[in-house]
């Protein structure tokens, strides 16, 4: 076929094809009835000739497939006067003022350091790379770190710097998705949070109107069958209205996770349709939540298209179930108390973690904490058997302010033990680890009674060559000689990940529990643990996450990353606990699971 032939024959396929996508995909129209069609000549000119493309979509005209027929209406009545979190702070010593200012202002000006740092080299950016000075977006792209440090801003009192970035994440387009696969928890735990809490802090309208943008965005994943959200959400294909089911295996926290971003913003906003989607889930959890396999707590994976909560053999506090637990008692606080279900799920699968997943280890210096480690529960000859692995994750080190906070709303003093006991774990850990830092995992020994724990160094050498495949029956001194090498400090068996990726659980449990007790040695030990971060993460431009905090004898490799969280929670808790008890009170806020406050119905 000749040239002329051959382009002849091909523009007439390209014609047809486009003729076929423009009649055959539904499209905007003037009404925004319907889904959207792709706009290249939408994207940043840097990005134009790449593979991805940026779809648009009006998330609150789209016309849902599934629509509620019967709307959970919003909770009413006068809130209950819950009991007091925040213990009375007595007057403050002249000396005490002083070394705790100091150490406020030395916080605040690492959140500085790494906000000008971002604000120069990678602005609307979801994260800086603190090492070469890069940018990354594995959050949407939709400036994961400005909307994360908004109520950072507010409370350290950089006013200027907050009003810049409310007027940049003002103009934050939420329609515009870059990315095919869309995380919701992440996108309601950092965006939908971020915003509501400058909002509450702030009172700047333009912050609710992003809230609600995002909160269009989000409720689109929950157009299914049966309501429940797709979390891990193709929103390109929503968004050309493509049908859409929840899946089979979903983690626990990413689909047990809304409720307190989702009724506050009901709640701000006059509009049920939030609320009602977090209560479905709620709703199913408490039905099932006493027939899992572990009655009282739901496992890490569950069906949220067959809604099957409780087969999976797994149950832990820590990494993929975490913050359902913490929103139990937070919601049940943040509605005050006009939703009594939350609290009675809370006290019930705590009643259950208390008895199967918490464990003393045992210690060289013999000290009374607590660890929450994973417990499989196993069918064997019709029962289940429980199983504990004492596995621990930096992750779960916010379990102690769960439970200490949880206990003082319920007046329960053993959830407040408990949580101090949790929260001391996590600061001997910091402290028994050769940099000061905890690593992301690591697994202990647990004693054998939780009253009476000798030290019993025999013991530990042959549970650490155990877990490593080795011959437990080696002599001492080459049993010795394997453990220096593996760089295993006493009182671990072993360190399974030992990252430390900038996370702010541990700091987190300890302002909580220090503003419920006040403990006189809280601070110090909180200081401890901001030197050894400070000393260990931080680069010219501003902080990174380590490879490895068990060496001994070299300074630490940086990965070149700082999530968002590092100042919208890391630094914001280590900044409460170096300010007044009133600034921002528990008696008054609940946080979300990114340390986002957002502000309690009180009487």
């Amino acid at each position: 076929m000749a040239p002329f032939g051959r382009r002849r024959t091909w523009a007439i396929l390209f014609t047809g094809v486009v003729l076929f996508c423009l009649y055959s995909f539904p499209r905007l129209d003037a009404d925004g009835a319907s889904a959207p069609m792709w706009r290249a000549a939408d994207r940043p000119a840097r990005d134009r000739g790449s593979d991805q493309e940026a779809q648009h979509t009006r998330w609150s005209q789209l016309q849902p497939r599934y629509p509620v027929k019967d709307m959970r209406a919003l909770p009413t009545g006068q809130p209950l006067a819950l009991p007091k979190v925040q213990k009375d702070f007595g007057p403050e010593s002249a000396s005490d003022r002083e070394v705790r200012l100091k150490r406020r202002e030395a916080v605040k000006a690492s959140f500085q350091r790494c906000w000008s740092s971002y604000r120069k080299y990678a602005w609307m950016s979801d994260e800086l790379r603190p090492v070469s000075g890069r940018r990354n977006d594995p959050f949407g792209g939709w400036g994961a770190t400005l909307v994360d440090s908004l109520d950072t801003l507010w409370i350290m009192g950089l006013k200027e710097e907050f009003d810049e970035a409310v007027a940049a994440a003002s103009k934050i387009n939420f329609e515009k998705v870059s990315s095919q696969e869309i995380n919701v928890f992440e996108t309601n735990i950092r965006y939908l949070g971020g915003f509501l809490a400058a909002y509450d802090l702030s009172g700047d309208k333009r912050l609710l109107a992003k809230a609600r943008e995002v909160g269009e965005m989000l409720y689109v994943a929950f157009d299914t069958p049966n309501r429940m959200p797709v979390t891990r959400w193709n929103a390109w294909a929503a968004g050309w209205r493509k049908p859409q089911v929840a899946h089979e295996h979903t983690l626990l926290a990413e689909i047990g996770t809304f409720s307190l971003e989702f009724i506050r913003l009901s709640m701000l906003t006059g509009d049920p349709k939030w609320y009602d989607a977090a209560q479905r889930i709620i709703e199913l959890l408490q039905k099932q939540q006493q027939t899992t396999r572990l009655p009282g707590m739901w496992p890490i994976i569950v069906d949220a298209q067959k809604e099957i909560f409780g087969d999976h053999i797994d149950y832990t506090l820590g990494a993929m179930a975490d913050s359902l637990y913490e929103y139990l008692p937070k919601t049940y606080a943040l509605v005050g108390g006009l939703l009594p279900m939350y609290r009675e799920m809370y006290e019930a699968s705590m009643d259950t973690a208390i008895r199967y997943n918490l464990f003393r280890p045992m210690l060289p210096d013999e000290k009374d904490v607590l660890v929450a480690g994973v417990t499989m529960s196993r069918p064997e000859n019709g029962q289940n058997v429980q199983q504990l692995r004492p596995d621990a994750q930096h992750l779960v080190c916010f379990a102690g302010g769960m439970l200490a906070l949880g206990g003082r709303l319920i007046q329960n003093d053993t959830h407040v033990e408990k949580g101090e006991k949790l929260t001391d774990g996590c600061i001997w850990t910091y402290q028994g680890m050769p940099l000061g830092i905890m690593p992301e995992s690591f697994r202990m020994l647990p004693c054998e009674s939780a009253d009476h724990c000798p030290w019993d160094e025999d013991k530990w050498r042959r549970a650490v060559l155990a877990k490593a495949g080795r011959d437990e029956k080696l002599d001492a001194e080459r049993a010795e000689k394997f453990v220096k090498e593996k760089r295993i400090p006493k009182g671990f068996v072993s360190v399974g990940d030992p990252r430390y990726v900038l996370r702010p659980e541990a700091i987190e449990s300890v302002f909580i529990l220090y503003r419920i007790t006040g403990r006189k040695d809280l601070p110090e030990a909180a200081w401890k643990m901001w030197e050894a971060i400070e000393e260990n993460t931080k680069t010219p431009l501003a902080n990174s996450a380590l490879v490895d905090i068990s060496v001994t004898d070299e300074k630490p490799e940086m990965s070149d990353s700082m999530e968002s969280f590092w100042l919208g929670e890391t630094l914001k808790y280590f900044y409460l606990m170096f300010s007044e008890p009133d600034l921002i009170s528990l008696d008054e806020y609940v946080f979300n699971t990114e340390a986002h406050p957002l502000k309690r119905l009180l009487p």
